[in-house]
C-alpha cells in the first residue's frame, strides 16, 4: 500500500503540472488572438473631398514679396533753435496737435536780456550817425564859404556812410535777438500725433536738441528694399496687399514711387509702397506681403500639387477610379484662390486638362495604378478621359 502511494504521488503532481502548462498556454493563445489586428481588406484607397484639386482656369498673379517697416510720410521733430531753459512743455507721448499750436516755452531771460543790449548798442549807434549827419551838413557850408578844404568834406561824408553802416548793423542785430526771443516759443510745423517727447520742464538744451516729435498718421508709406534683378518688373501703381503685426486683415496700397539709386553695400532699391488709410496702423510697425506684378488666367493648382521627387516633375490625377501619374510642364508662378483661400500656385502648360481632378500634397505618396475610393463626392466624369492641355 505504501509503494503505490509512493508512485501515485509524482504521478499525480506530474498530471497537475501539465494541466497548467496547458490552461496558460490556451490563455496566452486568446491573448496573441485579441491583440493581433484583424486583417482587413481596405481595398479601394479612400479620400475625402479636400484631399483633391479639380483643375480650372484661374487668376494667376505673379507677386514678388516685400517686408519693412511702416513710416509716416509726414514727420516733424521741433528742436530748440536757441540755448535755453525749458520752462514749460504741454504734450506728451499720444497727445494730437494742430499746425501752429504752442506746445511749449523755452526760458527767454537772456534773450530778453539779449535783446535789450542790441537795442542800446543801435541807440548809441544811431546817435553816432546823428552827430556824423550834422557833421557833414556843416562841413559842407563851411566849404562853399571856403573856411574848409574839399578834403576835409571827403572825411565827413566818410565818417557819415561809416556810421549808417554801423547803425544798420546794430538795427539787424536787434532784429536777431528778437527772433531768438521768439523762437523761444514752441510751436507744432505739422498737424499730427505727439510720438516722442525729449525733453522735460527745468532742463537745459543746446541749440538743435530734440524736444518732440510728431508723425502725421494719414499717409504711411512702407519703404521695401527690392533685389536689383527683380526692380525692373515692378512699377508704380502696381496694387500690393501687406500683413501688418497687430492687423487682423489684410492692408491694401500701391507702389507709388521707386528710388533711382542703390542702397550703399546692399545695392537694393528702395520702393515705397502708400497703404490706404487705417486707423490702426502705426510708424514702425512690421509688414510683410507682395506685389501683383501681372495678372493673368490660365489653368494653374497649388503649387505643393507639383511633385519633384523624380527627372521630371509630375502629378498624380484621379482617373477611371485609379491613380494616374502625369508628367506636367510648368509655366508661371504666382498666387491664386482655391476653395476661397489664397494660396502659392503654379502654371501647367501641358499635361493635364480642364476639370481633371489631382491629388493634393496632403495625401503623400501613392502609387501608380492605386484605386481610390472619394467619400462624400464624386470623382468628376470628364477626368475619365482626358485631352492633355498643351
Amino acid at each position: 500500500m505504501k509503494r503505490w502511494l509512493k508512485w501515485s504521488l509524482p504521478l499525480l503532481a506530474l498530471l497537475v503540472l501539465g494541466f497548467g502548462v496547458q490552461r496558460a498556454l490556451v490563455a496566452r493563445k486568446a491573448e496573441q488572438a485579441l491583440a493581433t489586428p484583424v486583417a482587413v481588406d481596405r481595398g479601394a484607397l479612400e479620400l475625402a473631398s479636400s484631399d483633391l484639386i479639380v483643375v480650372r482656369p484661374l487668376e494667376l498673379t505673379r507677386t514678388l514679396a516685400v517686408s519693412g517697416g511702416l513710416k509716416a510720410v509726414n514727420s516733424a521733430i521741433v528742436k530748440a533753435k536757441v540755448a535755453a531753459e525749458v520752462k514749460a512743455l504741454s504734450v506728451r507721448e499720444g497727445d494730437a496737435v494742430k499746425a501752429g499750436q504752442v506746445i511749449g516755452q523755452l526760458d527767454t531771460t537772456e534773450l530778453d536780456w539779449r535783446v535789450r543790449q542790441a537795442e542800446q548798442t543801435a541807440a548809441s549807434s544811431r546817435a553816432q550817425l546823428d552827430i556824423a549827419k550834422r557833421a557833414l551838413v556843416n562841413n559842407r557850408a563851411l566849404v562853399a564859404q571856403g573856411f574848409i578844404s574839399p578834403t576835409g568834406l571827403e572825411t565827413s561824408i566818410s565818417n557819415e556812410a561809416s556810421a549808417q553802416a554801423t547803425y544798420e548793423a546794430a538795427a539787424a542785430a536787434v532784429e536777431i535777438a528778437r527772433k531768438g526771443r521768439a523762437d523761444a516759443l514752441l510751436v507744432a510745423p505739422i498737424a499730427g500725433i505727439v510720438s516722442q517727447r525729449l525733453a522735460q520742464p527745468g532742463e537745459r538744451v543746446a541749440v538743435d536738441a530734440k524736444l518732440v516729435e510728431i508723425v502725421d498718421l494719414s499717409r504711411i508709406e512702407l519703404e521695401a528694399a527690392v533685389a536689383p534683378e527683380d526692380v525692373a518688373e515692378v512699377q508704380v501703381g502696381q496694387p500690393v496687399a501687406l500683413s501688418v503685426d497687430g492687423l487682423a486683415q489684410t492692408a491694401l496700397g500701391a507702389v507709388v514711387r521707386i528710388n533711382p539709386s542703390t542702397q550703399a553695400g546692399t545695392r537694393a532699391v528702395m520702393v515705397y509702397i502708400a497703404l490706404q488709410h487705417h486707423p490702426a496702423l502705426r510708424q514702425g510697425l512690421f509688414a510683410k506681403g507682395s506685389i501683383a506684378l501681372q495678372r493673368k488666367t490660365a489653368l494653374v493648382v497649388p503649387a505643393s500639387t507639383v511633385r519633384v521627387d523624380q527627372a521630371k516633375p509630375y502629378v498624380l490625377a484621379v482617373i477611371d477610379g485609379k491613380v494616374v501619374q502625369r508628367a506636367v510642364g510648368v509655366g508661371a508662378r504666382g498666387d491664386a484662390v482655391f476653395d476661397g483661400r489664397r494660396e502659392s500656385a503654379i502654371e501647367i502648360a501641358s499635361g493635364v486638362s480642364d476639370g481633371m481632378s489631382l491629388l493634393r500634397a496632403t495625401t503623400g505618396p501613392v502609387r501608380d495604378g492605386t484605386p481610390v475610393k472619394v467619400t462624400g463626392s464624386t470623382v468628376p466624369a470628364s477626368t475619365a478621359s482626358p485631352t492633355t492641355a498643351g
